[in-house]
């Protein structure tokens, strides 16, 4: 089933793909780790104010895993980037089938919508520049 939220979530997984090409003073592995440890940490929001404990500190130590890597995708292959993408995408679906985290229905789907289609593009541009 379509829905606004994964129509938005297609464009700004192709925004995100192309978010190097804005930011040109950066290298595109330092954009992308931050775009990594931006999309993490949103959950911590959602997490705040769902207000239970259990949920705050999984998604911090979920947040934390994925700023890990990435820095290391910073200087290691562009594989962890893609690898990036698509785990935290399944952590949405995940999300979005368990509602883990109260209040936040609509964002999972477009999230990992975002996540998918980032790490698609991201992952055929590695395949091609190898």
């Amino acid at each position: 089933m379509f829905s606004p939220a994964i129509g938005w979530g297609a464009v700004v997984g192709v925004v995100t793909a192309a978010a190097p090409l804005g930011l040109w003073w950066l290298t595109p592995s330092m954009v992308y780790a931050l775009v990594l440890a931006i999309v993490a940490a949103v959950y911590i929001g959602f997490a705040v104010a769902d207000g239970r404990a259990r949920v705050l500190a999984l998604e911090g130590t979920v947040a934390v895993l994925f700023v890990a890597l990435a820095i290391a995708a910073l200087t290691g292959s562009a594989w962890l980037v893609v690898a990036g993408f698509a785990g935290h995408g399944l952590k949405d679906l995940w999300q979005h089938r368990t509602r883990f985290v109260r209040n936040a229905r609509w964002w999972p789907p477009f999230c990992a919508t975002v996540d998918f289609v980032a790490a698609g593009i991201l992952a055929v541009h590695t395949i091609f520049t190898i």
